[in-house]
This record gives C-alpha cells, structure tokens and sequence, in this order.
C-alpha cells in the first residue's frame, strides 16, 4: 500500500512540472513588441538584436551539419494575385468620352455660335459667355475671342471641318502647351522621388493618391504609399487597400498619432527599400485652419530631413470652380505647390476650370480625374484635352 501512494505522489509532481512548463512557453510566446502594445502597425521587421557570445563548454558535443536540401522553386500564395494596370500613356485619349457633358456646354456650343454665316455682337456676347459658363476664366475668354474676332472673315467660310480645327487650336493655346508637366517620380543620387499630395475635405485626395499608385505601377516603377492622414480613420485602411490591389506597401501609424513621423517612416522605408517613388497622403484639411496649414510645412521639413520632396501636388475638385482657386492660394502660401491634379471633370463638370486655375496661379495641371474607376486618373494634354471638349464633327 505505501509503494502505491509513494507512486501517486510522484505521479502528481510531474503533472504540476509539466503543466507549469507549458504555461511558461505559452507566456513566451504570446508576447506583444513594443510597438504592437501601442498601437502602432509596423512597416519593416526589426533588425536583429546582437546576442551575447557563446561560452563554449567543455567537452561539448558539437552535431554534424545538416544534410543540405534543394528547395523546390517559390510558389505564389494561392489566390494573391495583383491587378496590372495599364501605362499612362495615352490614357487621356482613350478616356475623352468621360468629357462628353463638360464638351456638350463647352465645344459644342461655340460650334454651333461660330458656324453661323454671319456674327453680329450678339453672337459674341454668346460665345464669351458659353466660354465664362464653363469656367475658363475672365482672361482666357477675352484672350480667345479676341483671336477669334481677328479671324472673322476666316470663319464666315472655314468648313465644320476647318472650323473645329481652328477652335482645338484657340483652346489648346490657352491651356498652356509649352508648360511642364512631368512629374517628379524619378529616382535621383540614389534616393527615391517623393510625392506629397494636399488638398482640402472632399476633394478626391486618398482615391487620387490611390490612383497615381496605379499610374506608376503601370508605368513601370516601385512604390511605397504613406498614410499620413492620421485623423480620418478610414483613410489609412482605404489607402492600403488600393496598395495592396497592386501591390504597393503602405507605411501607416496609430490613429491621431503624428502625421509628420508616419511619413518620415514612409520615407525612410522607400529610401532604404530602394524604390522609385514614395506618395505621402496628407490630411484633407480645411484651408482656413492656419495651425493645420503649418502641419504641412512642418511635414515637408520632416520628410526632407530623409529625401526632398520632388513633387507637391494640390487635388482640387473640379465641380468647385472658382473656389477652388481661392483653396489653391492658400495652399501655396504653406508649401510649393508643383502641379495640379484636377477630379471629378468627368459629369458636370466645367472643363474650363483647367484654363483658369493655370493661368490664376501659374501652376500647371498635371493630372485629371475622369471617373471613379480605378483607372481613370490621366496625365493631362492640352491638345487631347482640347479636342476632346470640341468633340467630334458631325
């Protein structure tokens, strides 16, 4: 009888022992990272921490080496397929139809005022205010009809063929032809090009930033996206959706956390991943708040301390019109805006807005929005551009 319960209670020791092992592993293995336990989302693995050197012991039995094995070759994960968007050139021709309601107000209207056999003042006081209607600015209108008058007895005989091609001239000259309107993607001494993309609330700014990601991608180049929009919560996930569609890390932070680090990190990762190009979302902020305005210099100064910024790009919403110039003044005043992006041109829009925003802030329009599709961001061509608001012949 001893012997049996001398057995138990070995047997019950052990079971403790081992149960308190596991528990042990378990707590090891659960273990949150700093940056996990304070809600941050981390961009890159750490780097290996140095471990202390080994004391090798006496008499230490030291295991062969492992047979070596051949691999067989990588497979993708099953299901991850990114989508491969389509270059950007020639985008702009194959999406001119999305300008159909913008050219009906527009082109198609100073057709039909200017094929008629004889224009009296009426018919001039027609043709500036269809051009005013569609947002082309006070200056541009007076600019075009004057070219137009001086070529009066041109038009009382120009076919509809002649009469269109006259017109795409007179609109491609005041959309500025000569202005340059590359972007600044290219990597240069050995760091890559840094977009900073700004706009206000509503404009199209996380889709847009979204959409030039596809643009470079289908271009040929590799990109990293920060989410530096801290303070809308659904910007960050809808940023890293459109990466992950093709592809594209996004480098993102805590909500409310600090822009200025989320797009210092994203930064870094580009510099030190060796991409082409890294495009930092900011906040769509109101252009009255002045302390929100200082933030964005502050976050051109802190990202340049890894990169300089190559490209600021300013989204304005098409269907604004003149206040959209009024936001563009004072976005300028905060960074050096480089270029333009212009959304929503296809629909209701003015196609006009392009002209007047070129020629109030002497900015060039780099990019439009033509749609909601993925795809529907174009690199802007005053000749494609104008042609497609004149339309077709009849």
């Amino acid at each position: 009888m001893e012997f049996v319960l001398i057995a138990i209670a070995i047997l019950v020791v052990a079971l403790i022992a081992g149960a308190s092992l596991l528990v042990g592993r378990g707590r090891r293995t659960a273990r949150l990272d700093d940056d996990a336990a304070a809600g941050t989302t981390l961009t890159r693995p750490r780097p290996p921490q140095p471990t202390a050197p080994s004391v090798e012991q006496p008499d230490a039995v030291v295991p062969e080496a492992p047979p070596s094995v051949e691999l067989p070759p990588a497979e993708p994960e099953p299901g991850l397929v990114f989508e491969t968007p389509p270059p950007s050139a020639g985008r702009l021709v194959r999406l001119r139809s999305r300008l159909a309601r913008s050219q009906s107000s527009l082109g198609r209207g100073l057709l039909t005022v200017l094929a008629r056999e004889k224009l009296t003042e009426d018919d001039w006081e027609e043709v500036e205010e269809t051009l005013l209607a569609a947002d082309v600015g006070v200056a541009a209108t007076t600019q075009i009809v004057e070219r137009l008058r001086t070529q009066s007895m041109v038009l009382a005989t120009a076919s509809g063929h002649d009469l269109r091609d006259l017109l795409v001239g007179e609109l491609t000259a005041v959309l500025g032809p000569d202005l340059d309107r590359s972007l600044g993607t290219e990597r240069h001494d050995g760091l890559p090009g840094v977009l900073l993309v700004v706009g206000v609330n509503g404009a199209g700014k996380t889709t847009t930033v979204g959409k030039i990601a596809r643009v470079l991608v289908g271009d040929g180049k590799s990109v990293v996206l920060g989410a530096a929009d801290t303070f809308r919560a659904a910007a960050a996930d809808q940023l890293e959706t459109w990466g992950e569609r093709v592809g594209v890390l996004t480098v993102r932070g805590r909500e409310g956390g600090d822009p200025a680090s989320v797009a210092f990190e994203a930064v870094r990762t580009g510099v030190e991943g060796e991409v082409d190009t890294v495009v930092v979302d900011t906040a769509g902020r109101l252009h009255t708040k002045s302390g929100l305005m200082d933030e964005l210099g502050k976050i051109k100064r802190v990202v340049e301390k890894q990169a300089p910024v190559t490209e600021v790009l300013l989204v304005l919403d098409a269907t604004t019109g003149q206040n959209g110039i009024v936001q563009a003044r004072v976005f300028t005043e905060a960074v050096s805006v480089t270029g333009v992006v212009l959304t929503k041109l296809d629909g209701t829009a003015k196609g006009g807005i392009v002209v007047s925003v070129q020629r109030e802030l002497g900015i060039p329009v780099k990019l439009i929005g033509l749609g909601e599709g993925a795809d529907d961001l174009a690199p802007f061509e005053p000749r494609a551009f104008a042609e497609a608001l004149v339309g077709g012949e009849d």
